[in-house]
């Protein structure tokens, strides 16, 4: 299994923006469908974006559309999420996932590999 570390996390003001970052080690991420989830305190964990392997397909939950973006460096072996126009309610811990598909789930139960999560928090 491919093994992720996010980092990038921080504290923003509302409207401010941040970069997370998601390195992959063990195998190369060219194979795997790539994705970002988010978890707030007493909430289930919220699909935000995925990046599929080969041509590249990205897709986003309504609530980050137009907002966020992913991108990913397949020689640095690196998954990126830009995140702008942050919201207070965009306070969350992120987490990177990775899915050996051609395509990835909305659903947290369709992805095999997790890192440990960033804490996002928003501040109005």
């Amino acid at each position: 299994q491919v093994q992720l570390v996010e980092s990038g996390g921080g504290l923003v003001q509302a409207g401010g923006s941040l970069r997370l970052s998601c390195a992959a080690s063990g195998r190369t991420i060219s194979a795997y469908t790539m994705a970002w989830f988010r978890q707030a305190p007493g909430k289930q964990r919220e699909f935000v974006g995925s990046a599929s392997r080969g041509v590249v397909m990205e897709y986003y939950a309504d609530s980050v559309r137009g907002r966020f973006t992913i991108s990913r460096d397949n020689a640095k072996n690196t998954v990126y999420l830009q995140m702008n126009s942050l919201k207070p309610e965009d306070t969350a811990v992120y987490y990177c996932a990775a899915v050996q598909q051609s395509y990835g789930s909305t659903s947290a139960a369709g992805w095999d590999s997790w890192g440990h999560g960033t804490q996002v928090t928003i501040s109005s």
